[in-house]
C-alpha cells in the first residue's frame, strides 16, 4: 500500500470513528478536527459515500456529512483502493 493510500484508510477510519458517535459534521469541521488536508478528506469522503456509509449534503463550499445513507439513494458495492495511485 502507498502512502497515499495509508493516509486515505487512516483518514477513513478516523471519520468513520467519529460519525459513529456524531452522526453528522461538516467538511470543515472533519478537516480542521481530524488535521488532514483536503485531497484526503475528500477521497476519504468519497470512498465513504459510494459505499454508502455517509451521505453528503452540500452547502456552499462545505458538505453537511451524515452517518448512514438516506434511505432513497442506491447503495453502490464497496470498492477496494488500486495498488498503483
Amino acid at each position: 500500500m502507498t502512502p497515499l493510500q495509508e493516509n486515505i484508510q487512516l483518514a477513513i477510519n478516523q471519520i468513520s470513528e467519529y460519525l459513529s458517535k456524531n452522526n453528522t459534521v461538516s467538511s470543515w469541521q472533519l478537516k480542521v478536527m481530524l488535521h488532514m488536508s483536503s485531497s484526503v478528506l475528500y477521497l476519504a469522503l468519497g470512498a465513504l459515500y459510494q459505499q454508502g456509509k455517509i451521505s453528503l449534503e452540500a452547502d456552499g463550499i462545505n458538505y453537511h456529512v451524515t452517518w448512514g445513507a438516506k434511505p432513497a439513494e442506491a447503495v453502490a458495492a464497496p470498492v477496494a483502493l488500486p495498488e498503483n495511485m
